[in-house]
């Protein structure tokens, strides 16, 4: 097959919601219409002993929620789909920031009873910022709820993006019956107790008096009367609108149940976008050219506790990778091979032999990656767009047991994921965790514990922020860093960073010495530190 009609093939997106929604639920669902697996777990509870194949870590086992991003490839109508599941609570969001540089579209869930929350909001500040392609799949339509109409209303005007209805339901709640397809114009009825992988019935014509024979003459004619509405009030589709993220088109439906993720599935293949270009230091990098390139947006440790693992993700952005080829580590000047390269689906992988554009892959990692790093076929160049965000939350790393060696493994290895932020003060003595949410150091306890046999404790720092701090001006620096150096210390980097104590105090040392740049995010550059603190 020829290189343009591989990258052809490929689909890469993320599900991204509100926790509770049911993007673990519907990212099970795909996997299931694809044939990827043959039975959908379930979160864990009292009754259910399954496990979902995205939420594979213990502790998401036993919370029952996400707190790591998923990577899963699967097949689904000749076409290769690598699907990111990402975590849900506001607590691991900048896992997901970082996750959504990495795909090219994105499917958003939204709970029909509880309607857009804040997570939802702040998640598509960032896919606007990108422009990022999204589709809606509203959730949960067998249980009471809004009216569709008011929801639709509700996310146009909390979200800030036009939508587009291309599945509508059949009643709701308790007489919820199925949904139909604006896009394929046919109708599909589902029994009590529907397969897992398959629904009951199709009616290919909305005017057949199947129609009414199957859901009654007044839903019959509800439904005609709101198709016959949404033509007029939201237009028709045009797939170039949703391509450049200026309208998100809508699907109703009931993930648990099966209700509406077909029509979802089988129309994202078919407008989703193609592998995107990537923007470069030096210029943008499109798919279709012959030299390899990727970048790395994720670590994850451990995945394999027998093994004690440590993978990169990569994005493959341009080129062929193959597997015992070497590659040029742009920020550390190297080559490096990799002899079994992965595909994942959840937990599971598989060696492969070779990527495209849009692949996301697994390297097994021996301490030379962090996020943001590119791989090139022997190009110059970085990546760029991977964010790092201000820590709302600080704590310092108290040792707790004689177990120095595994703690300081394991803090590096956990922090170099993203799960946290490391900061060093008083000479590297001192050293600052600094997270978005209280959940996050519950993790961090956990997996420390767990999977390196390292016991710590966290004393609460009054910190307000974290800021990155650079200046052109040598005397104002150091007499800035003079006066404030109980409060300054480095980032895993080396990069200064001055913890300050409240809003106000930003603002005035901001007015106080107008020659320093205090930056609240950090993008991630992977070049190294003595570029960026030239003063430190």
């Amino acid at each position: 097959m020829s290189y343009a009609s591989e990258i052809s093939k490929r689909r890469t997106f993320a599900i991204i919601s509100h926790p509770d929604a049911g993007k673990t639920t519907l990212t099970e669902k795909f996997l299931l219409f694809a044939g990827a697996i043959q039975s959908a777990g379930a979160v864990k509870s009292n009754k259910i002993k399954k496990s979902t194949m995205s939420d594979f870590m213990e502790i998401e086992r036993q919370r029952g929620i996400s707190v790591a991003s998923a990577v899963m490839s699967f097949e689904y109508r000749g076409l290769k789909i690598n699907l990111l599941d990402t975590p849900g609570h506001k607590d691991f969001s900048e896992d997901t920031y970082r996750t959504l540089t990495a795909v090219d579209s994105v499917i958003l869930i939204v709970d029909s009873v509880k309607g857009v929350e804040e997570q939802t909001e702040n998640l598509m500040k960032v896919c606007r910022m990108r422009k990022t392609p999204v589709i809606i799949f509203i959730n949960k339509l067998d249980r009471e709820g809004r009216s569709s109409f008011d929801l639709l209303d509700e996310i146009e005007s909390k979200i800030a993006l036009k939508v587009l209805p291309l599945s509508w339901p059949i009643s709701r709640g308790a007489d919820f019956k199925g949904v139909y397809s604006l896009y394929e114009k046919k109708i599909r009825l589902f029994d009590i107790h529907p397969t897992e992988a398959e629904d009951a019935i199709t009616i290919s014509d909305l005017h057949s008096a199947e129609l009414e024979r199957t859901v009654g003459e007044v839903l019959a004619g509800q439904l005609r009367e709101d198709v016959e509405l949404l033509s007029g009030v939201y237009g028709f589709f045009e797939k170039q609108q949703y391509l450049a993220g200026e309208v998100a088109p809508v699907f109703f439906g009931s993930a648990l149940n099966n209700f509406g993720v077909k029509e979802l599935l089988d129309t994202f293949v078919d407008i989703a976008p193609l592998p995107m270009p990537r923007d470069s230091d030096q210029r943008a990098i499109l798919p279709e050219e012959e030299a390899f390139s990727g970048f790395v947006f994720k670590i994850h440790a451990n995945l394999d506790l027998r093994h004690r693992d440590r993978i990169a993700f990569l994005r493959v952005c341009s080129g062929k990778f193959e597997r015992n080829k070497f590659y040029r580590h742009v920020r550390l000047k190297t080559n490096l091979r990799f002899s079994n390269p992965a595909s994942f689906l959840g937990q599971k992988k598989d060696v492969i032999d070779e990527a495209y554009p849009g692949d996301v892959i697994g390297l097994y990692d021996r301490g030379n990656f962090k996020i943001g790093d590119t791989l090139t076929d022997g190009a110059a160049f970085t990546f760029q767009g991977i964010p790092s965000f201000s820590p709302e939350i600080f704590r310092e790393l108290i040792k707790t047991a004689l177990t120095g060696k595994q703690l300081e493994k394991g803090i590096k290895h956990l922090t170099d994921e993203g799960v946290a932020q490391l900061f060093t003060m008083d000479d590297g003595r001192r050293k600052i965790i600094g997270t978005v949410g209280q959940l996050q150091f519950e993790v961090i306890q956990y997996r420390l514990e767990h999977e390196y046999g390292a016991k710590c404790r966290f004393e609460p720092l009054a910190f307000y922020k974290a800021c990155w701090i650079t200046s052109h001006n040598l005397i104002q620096w150091e007499d800035f860093c003079r006066y404030r150096s109980d409060r300054i210390g480095l980032d895993k980097d080396g990069r200064p960073v001055f913890f300050v104590e409240s809003e106000w105090m930003l603002h005035h040392y901001i007015k106080q010495y107008a020659d320093i740049d205090f930056r609240l995010t950090s993008e991630i550059k992977a070049v190294p530190p003595a570029k960026e603190t030239a003063m430190a």
